[in-house]
């Protein structure tokens, strides 16, 4: 098996992880979003720790990463927050279609923070891609729009975490980043909890558990889908979570995205086809 074939499949595993993260997350009932998201990123920080001793890499990063180290976990737990409202409160499919605009909004702040040049092709996708979040948004004045401008706000701060990653390359170890995130999260997170912590039922607490270790397998699945393979060649397979949250959003929860959110679908991915095959043909 070549390592391109590992990597996709790896990326597409990664895809189910997330897309039955959302649902276990949207399983677990009316409890509190903070509740949902210290959870969701304790289980991560339990599996991150076990595999940094395993392999014997640093805990918390090196000293001059510490700051990006920072701005990755506190713009990555907004994110996640934002998200679990959203998938509390829309269609899980449009929740995740709208959060995987954040690769969009990755270019824009590469090109404000980090000085990268935004082609011309890159800007007609942004825009394409924008069109297509209105579809689903179907932005409003009325109370009804709320949910969706929170599921934005998941994808811009996303945006955020994974410009500082960028930032990061290689200068860390993914599991150290990964518990870095996680353990800064449920740190945070833990005096709210506590004001706010609603009484669970089992099942409630094993829906939680098990959206806290899908979400795991969604994130070791893309670092190491781009370990084996360039990004150009497996980062269109992200966008296969959006399939799979619409069968299993349908399959637990009867819901299914409308005319207009389908549409708003095929114009984002659209949009991420022709950057992928037009971004493969300037990289030699």
């Amino acid at each position: 098996m070549s390592n391109i074939v590992k990597g996709i499949l790896l990326m597409l595993i990664s895809s189910i992880g997330f897309a039955c993260m959302t649902v276990f997350v949207k399983l677990s009932g009316d409890l509190p979003v903070i509740q949902k998201t210290f959870f969701r990123n304790f289980v991560s920080a339990i599996i991150a720790f076990i595999l940094v001793i395993y392999y014997k890499e640093s805990i918390f990063g090196k000293r001059e990463n510490q700051l990006v180290l920072l701005g990755r976990s506190i713009f990555g737990t907004l994110g996640v927050i934002f998200l679990m409202y959203a998938i509390d409160n829309l269609v899980l499919s449009d929740a995740d279609m709208i959060n995987k605009t954040s690769p969009f909004l990755v270019i824009i702040f590469s090109a404000i923070f980090l000085k990268e040049k935004i082609l011309p092709f890159q800007m007609a996708t942004i825009i394409t891609a924008f069109i297509g979040m209105l579809f689903i948004v179907k932005p409003s004045f009325s109370i009804d729009a709320v949910p969706y401008f929170i599921g934005v706000l998941s994808a811009v701060f996303a945006a955020a975490a994974y410009t500082l990653l960028r930032v990061l390359g290689n200068r860390e170890n993914f599991y150290t980043v990964v518990f870095y995130f996680s353990f800064f999260s449920t740190v945070t997170l833990f005096p709210f909890l506590i004001i706010i912590y609603k009484p669970m039922s089992g099942k409630q607490f094993l829906f939680l558990l098990l959206a806290g270790l899908f979400a795991t397998v969604g994130q070791f699945g893309i670092t190491l889908a781009y370990k084996y393979a360039p990004a150009r060649d497996v980062s269109i397979f992200s966008y296969s979570t959006v399939f799979f949250t619409v069968i299993l959003s349908f399959a637990f929860f009867g819901e299914g995205p409308d005319l207009y959110s389908l549409i708003g679908y095929v114009i984002i991915l659209s949009a991420m086809l022709y950057m992928f095959f037009k971004g493969r043909k300037l990289v030699p």
